[in-house]
């Protein structure tokens, strides 16, 4: 099969988004990107702008068209709305899918799993979420195994907390550190002697890549873990980030108590509540159905992936990595 095609990129602004969107003009992929914001949109090598709504059928049917590949990885911004609009956009990229012949790939989480999930999550572990964003993140799974009755095929690929060059709705670049100036301290979510398990963006996106090489081979509708970056006592991120800054940066515990007190106001702090005990105990995903399909997962050191992540959200200067700049 062929290693490129065309692809229809839905949240090619955020994190994995935009990462998967590069990394596909990197392996030959014709890629399109919708936005209501498309005339506004930076240049971006490799990559068509098209107006439009991911909440719009329409919009999206038409932006697919010719399309091989449908990357779903758009989100309400600060989570706002997120009963009333993530899935009638997910219904808007299943009717794509099914009009065009597309494989639909969408970035999951383990907020499908509850705590008769924990610790250890495979791809076969029960889901009973215990928050509703997590209910909703079933749901929308559960929409695209049955649109796989129908023709549309799918693969759910899971991971850990998101970090990466591009700041994005996420815990590195929302509480560990502040984008755009010098790492001054670090607001840490966890607790002491907890450990959690990470996903580095472009590591993610070049999965999705090995995966599409191999679609015709998957189940139409087909979910895998990644293994990522799994910080055993809650302190590898924190000293990561430290080396790489090249001193000692203070350490914050983020008050969760004080936190609800603003909760209430302001929907980003209400949702990062919501999520607080995926810090409080430690849940991690095994990779072995992966590893049988595509061999090694794509695994950015630690060390490097954090010097790279901090220098595309500004708080390293630009000559301290390699990494290329897509912004």
């Amino acid at each position: 099969m062929s290693m490129s095609g065309q692809a229809l990129v839905l949240g090619a602004s955020g994190g994995i988004g935009g990462e998967t969107a590069r990394q596909l003009v990197e392996a030959g992929w014709q890629v399109r990107a919708l936005s209501r914001r498309a005339t506004s949109m930076p240049v971006t090598p490799g990559v068509t702008w098209l107006p439009g709504d991911a909440m719009s059928p329409d919009d999206v049917r038409q932006a697919a068209a010719g399309c091989n590949l449908i990357l779903h990885a758009v989100n309400p911004p600060g989570y706002r709305d997120w009963h009333r609009l993530v899935l009638p956009m997910i219904d808007a990229s299943i009717a794509a899918a099914h009009a065009v012949g597309a494989t639909i790939l969408l970035p999951g989480t383990i907020y499908n799993y509850g705590a008769d999930a924990y610790p250890i999550l495979t791809e076969t572990s029960p889901q009973h979420p215990d928050t509703p964003k997590g209910a909703i993140r079933t749901e929308m799974e559960r929409r695209l195994e049955r649109a796989a009755d129908s023709g549309v095929r799918s693969i759910v690929l899971r991971a850990g907390d998101f970090f990466g060059p591009r700041p994005g709705n996420n815990w590195f670049s929302q509480c560990l550190v502040q984008p755009g100036g010098p790492v001054r301290r670090m607001i840490h979510p966890g607790r002491p002697g907890i450990g959690h398990q990470w996903t580095y963006l472009p590591d993610m996106a070049a999965t999705f890549l090995r995966l599409m090489a191999i679609r015709d081979r998957l189940p139409a509708f087909t979910t895998l873990h990644m293994a990522g970056h799994w910080d055993p006592d809650g302190t590898a991120m924190t000293a990561a980030i430290a080396r790489a800054v090249g001193r000692p940066v203070r350490t914050i515990h983020l008050p969760w108590r004080l936190l609800g007190l603003a909760a209430p106001f302001v929907p980003l702090i209400h949702n990062l509540r919501e999520m607080r005990h995926l810090w409080q105990i430690p849940i991690r995903m095994t990779n072995d159905r992966l590893r049988g399909l595509i061999g090694d997962e794509p695994h950015t050191p630690l060390d490097e992936a954090v010097r790279r992540t901090l220098t595309g959200l500004g708080c390293l200067p630009r000559a301290q990595t390699s990494q290329p700049g897509w912004r």
